[in-house]
């Protein structure tokens, strides 16, 4: 018997079923993990996301025909079964389960393991074979705890706040920038916006997502009045003339990044930001180890990241280990959003 899944130059495909998982090439019918862009593309005749990726992605993707499912409910498709599962990578992301006659294929799409209190924490979903990234795919990748995070985060912003400096950091404008806004600590001031972050953020408060009261920055903003806020920017926002206007004259604004990447010294001296925060909303190296062995799967297909260290790791530990090449873009510290450079 074929395998349930395989992976194609369009995307990851189930002909049981008749459909793709992510496909980046035009198809008729598109199971989408999430709303980043490198996997929720354009022009799929048909799209099914969760309920809760469901705004984002028509936000993102304008009018498409797309249909929605809750998290564990069940869909028959062709010959197998698929429900979407929590993969606590942003808002509404899923991982897909597709059984036939007892076998279990799950395509974990982009996760990780730890709860962030923002998205749905991740469930491990137990399977036969097993799609996993491997974006941050070393031992040397291990994320800062959350508390700790935290009390860096305000640290540094009360510390700039009290010189009269704003606090400028880059973040993807879905995921990672509502994490820091859920991080922050809204009394040691105010918190300003690049308009690509606070589109996002309106779209995930109207459908009932808590975030703090933010203020996006529009040209005629008086920023003096907002001295020492924390502004959340994309990284290209804080990387050109966007940036400069924080630059008040004797207080040269404060600028730092967010993501996986920090981890690495080189990455941190290339972006020249004042601090580097260690966070990412993919999995870090003991997290991809726990979630694959949760699952009780043998067969694991590695897609984007350290794919042939992973798969050689994995391998050594036991595992029926393969790489798969997709068009997935994992976390580029470079990019506003997963898939878009900056």
């Amino acid at each position: 018997m074929a395998d349930l899944l395989t992976f194609t130059d369009r995307g990851i495909y189930c002909e049981a079923g008749d459909f793709y998982i992510d496909p980046w090439r035009p198809v008729d019918r598109a199971l989408v993990t999430h709303g980043h862009a490198d996997h929720a593309h354009e022009g799929m005749a048909r799209y099914l996301a969760t309920d809760i990726a469901a705004p984002v992605m028509r936000h993102r993707l304008g009018e498409i025909s797309l249909d929605t499912i809750r998290y564990g409910e069940t869909r028959r498709i062709g010959d197998v079964t698929v429900s979407f599962h929590p993969a606590g990578h942003v808002p509404g992301s899923a991982q897909i389960r597709v059984e036939r006659k007892g076998e279990v294929w799950v395509a974990s799409g982009d996760y990780k393991t730890i709860d962030d209190g923002l998205s749905t924490p991740f469930e491990p979903v137990h399977c036969d074979a097993f799609i996993t990234e491997s974006t941050f795919g070393l031992p040397v990748f291990k994320w800062t705890p959350q508390a700790e995070l935290a009390h860096d985060l305000n640290a540094w912003w009360a510390a700039n706040a009290a010189e009269g400096r704003f606090s400028l950091i880059g973040a993807y404008a879905l995921g990672k920038a509502q994490r820091i806004l859920t991080l922050a600590d809204t009394s040691i001031g105010p918190i300003l916006t690049h308009g690509a972050v606070e589109n996002t953020n309106e779209v995930l408060r109207a459908q009932g997502i808590a975030l703090p009261d933010t203020i996006r920055v529009t040209p005629d903003l008086d920023l003096k009045a907002h001295a020492g806020a924390l502004v959340v920017a994309t990284p290209s926002g804080l990387g050109g003339p966007w940036a400069r206007r924080f630059n008040l004259a004797g207080n040269p604004a404060s600028t730092a990044f967010a993501s996986g990447w920090m981890a690495l010294r080189g990455v941190r001296r290339r972006r020249a930001a004042d601090r580097g925060f260690i966070m990412s909303d993919h999995a870090d190296w003991p997290g991809l180890n726990a979630a694959i062995r949760e699952t009780g799967a043998r067969k694991v297909f590695v897609t984007h990241g350290y794919t042939s260290i992973f798969r050689r790791w994995l391998e050594s530990e036991g595992f029926e280990a393969h790489v798969v090449s997709t068009e997935y873009a994992g976390e580029n510290v470079d990019a506003d959003d997963e898939g878009e450079a900056a």
